[in-house]
């Protein structure tokens, strides 16, 4: 069990010293590492194993030139100037492939005709896995800044035309400019929003 000074390392690089960065480094990002991060996020668990999660990662000229117009103005910049800006999206049929990803039982009949059902589950689901991804990199020692200031339906109409992937919200990755952190904002203490019962 890990305890101890590693212990304080990683959690502190995980959860209390990292932050929302809105200012990078002119460092790119290798892509090996954005790989290795979903390879670690998709061990993360969801609905019986649904996995809706799709993840399109902006790097090139080009691509962040398609997405400009679909961001809010206070967006704009720290988006354009991090070396990668991942969508993260849902697939409304991700039941298609529960046959493959969950063998314990027909869960695709769950969802037949279910259409609430599914946008719940791919959303919260899709969530859930941003989550683990935004972990996952800053474990890879990688910075994050998520962020929903966007157009939704133009990113899903430049991005995912054609498809039921829906765009959920997005996250700046690369190495933070400290130089550019808010004051870190405070937090609830554990009885403000916990109770054991």
């Amino acid at each position: 069990m890990m305890n101890g000074p590693v212990l304080e390392t990683v959690t502190a690089q995980l959860f209390t010293s990292a932050r929302t960065h809105n200012g990078w480094l002119d460092k790119p990002v290798p892509n090996l590492l954005l790989e290795q991060a979903i390879e670690m996020a998709k061990w993360g668990p969801t609905s019986a194993n649904c996995t809706p999660m799709r993840v399109l990662f902006i790097k090139s000229t080009e691509a962040k030139a398609r997405l400009k117009p679909a961001l809010a103005p206070q967006n704009l910049q720290k988006t354009l100037a991090a070396p990668v800006t991942a969508i993260l999206a849902y697939d409304l049929d991700f039941a298609s492939h529960l046959p493959r990803l969950y063998l314990a039982t027909d869960a695709r009949s769950w969802f037949l005709g279910n259409e609430a059902l599914i946008f719940e589950t791919a959303f919260r689901n899709c969530t859930l896995q941003a989550a683990y991804l935004l972990i996952a990199l800053r474990a890879l020692g990688l910075d994050v800044g998520p962020m929903s200031g966007f157009d939704k339906e133009s990113v899903d109409a430049e991005f995912f035309i054609g498809t039921r992937i829906k765009s959920n919200f997005l996250m700046n990755i690369g190495y933070g400019d400290a130089s550019h952190l808010y004051p870190r904002g405070p937090r609830f203490d554990f009885q403000e929003i916990a109770e054991i019962l």
